[in-house]
């Protein structure tokens, strides 16, 4: 039996001519609230956060860190929330993670510990 929500890449490794338009997908069964993060991470780095989107999104959200990064989510039998990555460049070579929240495990006493 599987708890929770499982989310995987439709590809593992993605190679691209520099210049291009990449996209990556990442799809899920869709719940009640969902929030997909996209992190990118270098080698010998910490993950990266690159750009947040809810599963009712109806627009596409642009990353802060980047505005070349993009998420876009369709809702087809799963949902995807694929990250597009415009004019691709060879800095952009790293691994990219989707996230699915709420990641909470049941210690929701330290959720907000530091807010005042």
């Amino acid at each position: 039996a599987v708890f929770g929500n499982v989310i995987k890449p439709n590809e593992t490794n993605v190679i691209h001519e520099e210049g291009s338009n990449i996209t990556l997908i990442c799809s899920h069964y869709p719940g009640a609230n969902d929030y997909l993060h996209w992190y990118r991470q270098y080698e010998r780095s910490k993950p990266e956060f690159l750009v947040l989107t809810h599963g009712n999104a109806e627009k596409a959200e642009v990353s802060d860190v980047d505005p070349r990064f993009s998420v876009k989510v369709e809702k087809r039998e799963k949902n995807h929330a694929d990250l597009k990555i415009s004019s691709a460049a060879v800095s952009d070579s790293a691994v990219y993670y989707c996230a699915l929240a709420p990641t909470v495990t049941g210690n929701t006493s330290a959720l907000y510990k530091n807010l005042v």
